[in-house]
């Protein structure tokens, strides 16, 4: 549905680009011209992703090695990348951490990695990348990964729904701020998309996977390569007035569990039946 060249000639730098969704994040902007900068804490991993995606692909892979819960690593990062390419047209803020737990069995620790990452990681990159833009007058676009759970909140996963709960609101607020310098920031709300590492990390029981699947109307997990098509799409000139807005892709599934009476879909024929009587009865 993208012509291949798409993304020409933009410069795309993505945080946690070598693995799970970053990855294939990378590689469908590879396939639409785009050249592509991943960044992670692994050396050996950045270097194979890198060498396969441009082996399958063609075109530039540049890697470089950063942990975005320092400041001054990101700045770095940020100045080589640049150096490199000449410049950075968009920033996909993709690095993440999680785990599922008991909020009262947490230490401070459990909750600092998983805010660190996410919440000061993705502010540390749009910051840094930010000021180059706007000293540079150079316009750019944000697009930062976050999840369904932004506006709702979760259980079980507290530190990651306040993480990311910030992130969507500094997307929303420099929204306002950055667009009179051509800066655009918005957000991707992903539902289950399993991928090595954090599935089995969220959900290490496959009775829970399939109770994570049965909440989906559309009754199945997302395909990497639909969350990759979207986050090209807001990336592209297509898209250039949609600022500040966070896009759901879940099948549906946060819309099934806000409902407070979406439970019911558990309920058989036959129970309907009987509750629709009795609903009569009460009537009368």
């Amino acid at each position: 549905m993208f012509a291949p060249d798409l993304l020409k000639s933009k410069v795309i730098l993505i945080t946690g680009g070598g693995t799970g969704l970053g990855r294939a994040m990378a590689e469908r902007f590879l396939e639409l011209g785009a050249r592509v900068a991943i960044t992670s804490r692994r050396e050996a991993v950045l270097k194979t992703a890198a060498d396969e995606m441009m082996a399958a692909h063609g075109g530039e892979v540049f890697h470089t090695v950063c942990d975005v819960r320092d400041p001054e690593a990101v700045n770095q990062m940020i100045e080589t990348v640049w150096k490199h390419f000449d410049g950075i047209d968009a920033l996909v803020n993709n690095a993440a951490g999680n785990f599922s737990s008991p909020t009262e069995r947490l230490s401070h620790r459990a909750v600092d990695a998983v805010l660190n990452i996410v919440l000061h990681g993705s502010f540390y990159c749009t910051l840094a990348l930010g000021k180059k833009w706007i000293s540079s007058k150079r316009k750019g676009r944000v697009l930062s990964i976050v999840t369904t759970y932004t506006n709702t909140g979760s259980a079980y996963v507290v530190p990651s729904a306040a993480a990311k709960a910030g992130v969507l609101a500094m997307t929303r607020s420099l929204a306002v701020e950055w667009a009179p310098y051509g800066i655009t920031m918005n957000a991707i709300a992903p539902g289950p998309f399993p991928t090595a590492g954090a599935w089995d990390r969220l959900m290490p029981d496959v009775r829970l996977q399939k109770m994570a699947i049965d909440r989906i109307p559309m009754g199945r997990v997302g395909e990497k390569s639909e969350l990759a098509n979207l986050a090209a799409f807001l990336l592209s000139d297509g898209s250039a007035y949609i600022n500040g807005e966070n896009i759901a892709i879940d099948g549906g599934e946060w819309l099934k569990g806000a409902g407070q009476f979406s439970w019911m879909s558990a309920l058989s024929p036959a129970d309907w039946d009987a509750l629709s009587e009795r609903s009569k009865q009460a009537g009368k």
